[in-house]
């Protein structure tokens, strides 16, 4: 696929992958820090759950 890539393009191309990357690694620290924030939340209920009913009940959707 490079070889068909004008060689004044090849500076785009890697711009772009750079890019895809950096996201990603971008991404992953975003996500890493939200669960790090649910793991220290000292919040007791944190870690509640809810049937789907009780939620529907809750929201006025019986």
């Amino acid at each position: 696929m490079l070889d068909v890539i004008p060689d004044y393009k090849i500076g785009y191309v890697l711009a772009y992958v750079q890019g895809i990357a950096a996201d990603e690694e971008a991404d992953d620290i975003f996500c890493q820090r939200m669960l790090e924030n649910y793991e220290n939340d000292p919040d007791p209920e944190k870690d509640a759950s809810y049937t789907l009913e009780e939620c529907k009940r809750e929201w006025g959707l019986d």
